[in-house]
């Protein structure tokens, strides 16, 4: 698998992402690819993994095919339900084929109910820098309706316990735009998170994806969908409070301190090409997607007869490329350039509040983010008609 940005010339990619799909319980929203178990058949995962990177690396060498990763991401499902020694053994496994950075950043994702000591030591000492706790909310009540199996307070003394073990950077995860009728007070929760100082904050709006029993419960009329006017008063609000407090709001979901942003998230809004490993994990390389297969038991049997575990690929044509890096690019307070003679194209945004024009360059303010997919169709269709793909490409 190569890796490189949009257009770009294609080399070994530089980020690895791997699919840890296991989970305790299936939250109440949660659609994604996981597998559900009283028991982590680890030994049996990082085996997968290891038969998996053989297909994709038969070998490593020291010239310059060899992938090194500048960022490696643990994503589920719940990663530390490998607990201490599960994710040694996955972390070994990467680098048996692939070189890890001096530097690199190495993130896992993790529930607070799995946060121990050891476990965290084991962590620090396998390489893992960073951790993305899944905090979700600090209101008892809510966190059992989610199905969640943590408690408010297992989430302040995981913090602790990831910062007295050598975890310094941490990001904490919330969900907003519940159900009316949970009560659940958002500016508390938003107040809870920040006194915990963590460097990095991800808010997620809550939405109702099909066969979920939250689709369920809104199909039999026990629960609501927050109106649109909710959804967007409680983004805004957590981003004028998380700014007031010192965070940058610099991609749609995402706030951190200075230093302190998701540079392998920040690699795939840029357009970097990536490896995917892990059942429905995805993989990039500049010119062509692809994504394995979901169900865990499936993408086993795959890579144990020594088949590689795809189940789709799509090779991007220049127009995708084009409305891609649209898209990628402002999702982030960073923005991108436009030629000054083609301005017109958005200086209505910004009479309006959607948009602000600084020189060449423009960037979507929270309230455009918020109407993001209109606003990227209509520069789609302005970006080709009016530039054409090799002027914009090479302005940006």
């Amino acid at each position: 698998m190569t890796g490189g940005g949009p257009g770009g010339a294609a080399g070994p990619p530089r980020h690895v992402y791997v699919h840890v799909p296991f989970c305790a319980r299936r939250c109440s929203y949660c659609d994604f690819a996981i597998a559900v178990r009283r028991d982590t058949p680890v030994a049996e995962y990082v085996d997968g993994i290891r038969r998996e990177l053989m297909l994709r690396m038969p070998r490593r060498t020291v010239d310059q095919t060899t992938c090194v990763a500048d960022t490696v991401y643990l994503g589920g499902g719940t990663p530390s339900r490998l607990g201490a020694g599960g994710i040694t053994a996955l972390l070994d496994v990467l680098r048996e084929r692939i070189q890890v950075a001096p530097g690199a950043e190495v993130t896992l994702e993790a529930n607070p109910d799995d946060i121990t000591p050891a476990a965290v030591g084991a962590w620090v000492a396998a390489g893992v820098n960073r951790l993305s706790l899944g905090a979700q909310s600090f209101d008892d009540e809510v966190l059992r309706w989610m199905h969640r199996t943590h408690t408010a307070r297992d989430i302040a003394q995981s913090v602790e316990t990831l910062r007295d073990g050598g975890i310094g950077s941490i990001s904490l995860d919330l969900i907003f735009a519940l159900p009316a009728q949970l009560g659940r007070d958002w500016d508390r929760d938003i107040g809870a998170a920040l006194a915990l100082a963590p460097g990095h904050l991800s808010l997620y709006g809550l939405t109702i994806e099909d066969h979920t029993p939250l689709a369920h419960w809104v199909g039999r009329g026990e629960a609501r969908e927050a109106p649109e006017g909710e959804f967007e008063a409680e983004f805004l609000r957590a981003h004028d409070i998380a700014v007031s407090a010192g965070y940058q709001h610099y991609e749609v979901s995402n706030f951190a301190r200075a230093g302190s942003a998701s540079r392998h998230n920040s690699a795939y809004w840029s357009g970097a090409g990536y490896l995917g490993l892990g059942p429905a994990a995805h993989g990039y390389d500049g010119a062509v997607r692809r994504w394995n297969i979901a169900p865990y038991a499936e993408w086993l049997r795959c890579v144990r007869d020594g088949r590689d575990p795809i189940a789709g690929s799509e090779d991007l044509t220049e127009t995708n490329i084009v409305t891609e890096r649209l898209y990628l690019q402002l999702r982030t307070a960073t923005g991108m350039v436009i030629p000054t003679d083609h301005r017109s194209v958005v200086e209505a945004w910004s009479h309006v509040g959607w948009a602000i024009l600084q020189g060449d360059r423009f960037r979507l303010t929270p309230l455009g983010w918020l109407r993001m997919d209109a606003l990227v169709a209509e520069l789609d269709i302005a970006s080709k008609s009016l530039l054409g793909l090799d002027l914009w490409r090479c302005h940006n």
